[in-house]
């Protein structure tokens, strides 16, 4: 770098039963995965067995028959069918209900599952009385087609929270096999878990990279699509870095490793969507205590019903009412509103490219109305590109591009690099001779055996040369918007010069404007000079510029900002910019590459574009929709239909049946949860890498 120093610029799951499948999940992602998968089949066994000793249970059940107008044909031992097949239905599918109950009931954290057991052990109780002739109502069918509907909408709950957990399996299943180390004497073939970091492998065109490396040999295009959610391969390079996972799409790289297994950033993925699955949100809480509060609603509504109806002379509707009362009660719906929508979310979130570190992030992002971008590697790309070019009069723009590019072909300096690349894009190069580094003035070489450098001011103070009139008004607002000026001296005359600036990334332009259009403050902070950061400002219409701002006191502002009522998210880098991410209301890391461990930020973008924010609150608001949806139903539900339960419409003829009670409170799951599946269709990419 010492040759171009005048370069630089100038100064839930669900309740009950299930609670252990999420806690397992933040240890063993995949085995989470599975271990859903089991308790779906599980479910599914019990859902058909017991349906099937259903049916001849209501077929011979008098109140059927009476309903229907049939009557049953009589076969050996028909008055003992259903108290038999009742019973195995109680024991059999019934026992999921059972364990989760009394599990809640020791945990003192009552819920749906001791709803739904106190509700069949009534029944069942009931049924047997009834069998002694000390009740007067056959309850059997009632209590069969209860626990089968439990049953099937347990079914259909597990399998859906384990198709939201399969991004998890989906994701390591990513990782190849084995990989192709590269030795002395070739390449030999080695499983993935024998990989070191310092391990050279060759990855054939086609294949999956094994683990995070560097590029030490070859170029490809490499489809980066699981980590960034971009569907178009982007160019890597020797000293370029690739991530586990992803796919070298059209000739051979050598990548020496830098991570494997555990710190990879696939892994790291997994672990965020684990840990964004099993965290929760404030709406989740909110629906944990509902249904713990419609227990005791149940259970004083349950209470209720039986005396009244007992006190009015009705002790076998009373037990009717009553067990009904607690089967409309059962917060399954409730249970199962918040935790879908989420796991749903994240995994949707992660393979868009968004890394949902923490629930409450994602929840608070739909509230914000100030977001708040780190400049450098943001907004703008992080690396010098030239913007502009201009010429003395008698000097041809072509010329000089090859001259310029010719001298700073052999310089390592990223100003060098940079006009060089963009000297070579457009005119054919020469090759210099009798290259030379100036410290702290420039470079200089003999190009066609003539005398070139190309340097800053400090080489034009060294040399005593001056601008002419054109050249001097053309670099002016240049140097007035602060971008770095290199001059071209051919022959001891200026010939010409370049400006050179951070390029501001055109998605950023389309970031800013959405922002804008959902009525969102946008601001930038940077420790560039004032003059650059307005420029930046200038040319992405940002409404508030922080400039000259030394890392540490970032978080200053964050504050500042806050401290006028608004709700701020900081994007930044993940590094310099940790303090302020951790500050503010929701903090987001973008471009992570390899490094998506980023403590200080709730939510990290995998990719380095931001509109990957809007995309964000666009996740946010319809996650947050969904929840509210979801509780509504499920809340509005209880409400209509407990007082039918209780009886409230007897007097008028209407008594709600406690089997079509299990069949609407399925009913009320199953659209809860076909409303969380529609979050699926969110368009965020569109938003977040178009």
């Amino acid at each position: 770098m010492t040759d171009h120093d005048t370069h630089t610029a100038p100064d839930a799951a669900p309740h009950g039963a299930h609670d252990t499948e999420s806690d397992e999940a933040h240890h063993d992602h995949d085995g989470a995965h599975h271990d859903h998968g089991d308790h779906a089949a599980m479910f599914r066994d019990r859902f058909w067995l017991s349906f099937l000793l259903t049916i001849p249970v209501v077929a011979w059940a008098p109140m059927i028959q009476e309903w229907f107008g049939y009557t049953a044909p009589a076969v050996p031992g028909s008055a003992w069918l259903s108290p038999v097949l009742g019973t195995v239905i109680f024991f059999y599918g019934g026992w999921p209900f059972l364990t989760g109950g009394l599990q809640e009931a020791r945990d003192r954290s009552p819920g749906m599952m001791l709803l739904i057991a106190m509700a069949i052990t009534v029944a069942y109780v009931a049924s047997l009385a009834n069998v002694i002739g000390w009740f007067g109502d056959e309850l059997w069918w009632e209590l069969a087609l209860l626990i089968s509907i439990m049953l099937l909408g347990h079914w259909l709950e597990m399998r859906a929270i384990g198709q939201a957990r399969g991004a998890l399996a989906a994701l390591a299943e990513l990782l190849p096999d084995e990989a192709e180390r590269v030795t002395a004497d070739g390449t030999e073939t080695v499983r993935i878990d024998g990989l070191v970091v310092g391990d050279v492998v060759l990855v054939r065109p086609g294949a999956r990279v094994p683990a995070d490396g560097t590029v030490v040999d070859g170029a490809a295009d490499v489809d980066e699509s699981m980590i960034t959610g971009e569907s178009t391969p982007v160019p890597r390079g020797e000293g370029d870095r690739v991530v586990a996972a992803t796919v070298v799409t059209d000739a051979s790289l050598r990548i020496e490793v830098t991570a494997t297994g555990d710190d990879t950033t696939l892994a790291g993925i997994e672990r965020m969507v684990a840990d964004a699955q099993s965290s929760r949100s404030r709406t989740q809480v909110l629906a944990d205590r509902a249904a713990a509060l419609l227990f005791y609603v149940a259970v004083v509504a349950g209470t209720l019903t039986a005396v009244t109806w007992t006190l009015l002379g009705e002790p076998g509707f009373a037990v009717d009412r009553t067990i009904t009362v607690l089967v409309i009660a059962c917060p399954h719906a409730l249970g199962l509103a918040i935790p879908l929508v989420t796991s749903i979310s994240t995994s949707k979130s992660a393979r868009s490219g968004i890394l949902v570190k923490d629930r409450l992030a994602l929840e608070q992002m739909r509230r914000i109305d100030a977001v708040l971008f780190d400049k450098t590697g943001t907004l703008t790309e992080g690396a010098h590109a030239v913007a502009d070019v201009a010429t003395a009069d008698d000097v041809d723009t072509d010329d000089l591009l090859a001259l310029a590019g010719a001298v700073e072909a052999d310089s390592e300096h990223p100003l060098a690099r940079a006009i060089h690349a963009y000297a070579a894009e457009r005119v054919e190069v020469p090759t210099a001779t009798g290259f030379r580094s100036m410290t702290g003035r420039g470079v200089a070489a003999r190009v066609d055996g003539v005398e070139v450098a190309v340097g800053g001011p400090a080489l034009l103070r060294d040399r005593d040369l001056d601008l002419d009139d054109e050249l001097s008004e053309a670099t002016d607002p240049w140097v007035a918007r602060g971008a770095a000026v290199l001059h071209v001296i051919r022959d001891g005359r200026v010939i010409g010069a370049f400006a050179l600036e951070d390029r501001i990334r055109d998605v950023s332009r389309a970031a800013v404007a959405q922002l804008h259009a959902a009525g969102i403050t946008v601001a930038m902070i940077t420790g560039d000079a004032r003059q650059v950061a307005d420029a930046v400002a200038a040319e992405l219409d940002i409404d508030e510029v922080f400039a000259e701002v030394l890392p540490e006191d970032k978080d200053r502002h964050v504050a500042e900002l806050q401290d006028r009522g608004l709700q701020v998210a900081m994007v930044g880098d993940g590094v310099n910019d940790a303090p302020a991410l951790a500050r503010a209301d929701v903090g987001i890391a973008i471009g992570a590459g390899t490094d998506v461990a980023i403590e200080s930020a709730g939510i990290v973008l995998a990719s380095d574009d931001p509109r990957g924010v809007v995309a964000i609150r666009t996740l946010s608001t319809a996650t947050y929709r969904k929840m509210l949806q979801n509780l509504w139903w499920a809340a509005g539900y209880n409400l209509v239909a407990i007082p039918l339960a209780a009886g409230v419409l007897a007097p008028v003829g209407f008594t709600l049946p406690m089997a079509l009670g299990a069949a609407l409170m399925s009913l009320s799951t199953i659209i809860v949860a076909l409303n969380a599946q529609l979050l699926r269709r969110v368009e965020l990419l569109p938003a977040a890498a178009a």
